[in-house]
C-alpha cells in the first residue's frame, strides 16, 4: 500500500470525503442490489459500483471535470490517457449502446471492434457481475453531466501503437469469464475476493508483471514498482515485506482513511484510490476486502 509525502493531505482529503461517501453508500454493499428493484435504486447502486470499481481515479484528471478523461497513466510503453466516459455523444460514450458498454468492460473491445490496451483493466472487469455492469451503465447515462472534452491521444513508443499486436497479448494474458465464488469460503470472503480481484482490480497494481506485461500469477499481491515511480506495496501476509503484522481492522481503516498500522498515511496513487474509491465503500465491504487480503498466501518480496 502506497505511502509518501502526500500522505497527510491525502488523509485529510479522505476524512473530508467520508461525509459525502454516506450518500453513495445508501445502505448498500456489493451484491445486495436486487435487479428487479426500481430505476432509482439501480442508479444509486450504479454510483456505488463506480466508486468500488475505481473509475473516478483514472477517468478524472486532476482539477478536471468529473469523468471527462485526460488523466495520464504511465506504463513501460508510454503514457495512456483515461478517456471521457461522460454521456457526451461526440467525445464520450453518449452514442454507445448498453451492449457496447458491456463489450468494453467484459471483452476489452471498442464499439467498432478495436482491442483496448490493458491499461484499461478489462482483464479484471471481465469477471464483473451482470447486475453491476447494468447498474454502472444506468448511472453513467442518467446522472453524469455530459462534457464535450476531446480525448487526449496516448503518447506511446512507436511499436506499441499497432493495436493489431494486442490480439497476441490478449491470447497470452486475457481470459474472459465470470467470478466464481469459492464454496469452501464464507460469503464475506467471496465478496472481498470479488471486490479485490474483479471490480476493484487491486491486483492489477499490486502484482508484479512478466516481461510481456501480464500479471505474474505466481506472485499475486506481492507488490510492484509502477512506471510513474510509485510503489504498490506487497499486500500479502508476509511479516517482513508484506502486511502480515496488520490485522483486519488495520486494513479496513487504511481503506477508509489512508492511515497505516504504523501511523503513516497513504500517498501517491493510493491516496487517490482511497479518496475517490474505497473511502466511499460500506464498512462491510471494506471488512470483506480485509478478510480476503488477509487470507492470501504470504510471499516474501520487496518491490521498493
Amino acid at each position: 500500500m502506497l505511502t509518501g509525502n502526500k500522505g497527510l493531505a491525502a488523509c485529510l482529503s479522505a476524512l473530508f470525503l467520508l461525509g459525502s461517501a454516506a450518500t453513495v453508500q445508501a445502505g448498500v454493499q456489493i451484491g445486495e442490489h436486487d435487479p428487479s428493484a426500481g430505476t432509482d435504486e439501480q442508479i444509486a447502486y450504479g454510483e456505488y459500483v463506480l466508486r468500488a470499481g475505481g473509475c473516478v481515479t483514472c477517468h478524472t484528471a486532476e482539477d478536471g471535470e468529473f469523468l471527462a478523461g485526460g488523466r495520464a497513466i504511465e506504463s513501460p510503453f508510454g503514457a495512456f490517457y483515461g478517456p471521457n466516459i461522460t454521456p457526451d455523444a461526440e467525445h464520450g460514450i453518449g452514442d454507445w449502446s448498453e451492449e457496447d458498454f458491456k463489450r468494453a468492460l467484459l471483452e476489452g473491445r471498442s464499439p467498432d471492434g478495436r482491442h483496448y490496451y490493458p491499461a484499461f483493466p478489462y482483464t479484471s472487469y471481465t469477471k464483473m457481475q451482470p447486475r453491476d455492469v447494468e447498474a454502472l451503465w444506468a448511472f453513467l447515462q442518467s446522472e453524469v453531466e455530459p462534457v464535450a472534452r476531446e480525448n487526449t491521444p496516448h503518447d506511446l513508443v512507436w511499436y506499441a501503437r499497432f493495436r493489431s499486436s494486442l490480439m497476441g497479448w490478449k491470447w497470452l494474458h486475457f481470459e474472459p469469464g465470470t467470478f466464481d465464488a469459492d464454496p469452501d469460503q464464507s460469503d464475506e470472503w467471496n465478496r472481498g475476493a470479488y471486490l479485490a480481484n474483479a471490480l476493484g482490480h487491486c491486483m492489477e497494481c499490486h502484482t508484479p508483471r512478466t516481461r510481456t506485461g501480464g500479471l505474474d500469477l505466481k506472485r499475486i499481491g506481492a507488490g510492484a514498482r509502477l512506471p510513474d515511480g510509485d510503489v504498490a506495496s506487497n499486500i500479502t501476509p508476509d511479516r517482513e515485506t508484506g502486511i502480515g503484522r496488520w490485522g483486519g481492522r488495520h486494513i479496513a481503516r487504511y481503506l477508509e482513511m489512508g492511515l497505516t498500522r504504523d501511523g503513516d498515511f497513504a500517498g501517491g496513487g493510493m491516496a487517490d484510490v482511497i479518496d475517490h474509491g474505497t473511502a466511499h465503500l460500506t464498512d462491510a465491504d471494506r471488512r470483506a476486502i480485509a478478510i480476503y487480503i488477509g487470507s492470501l498466501e504470504p510471499i516474501e518480496h520487496d518491490p521498493e
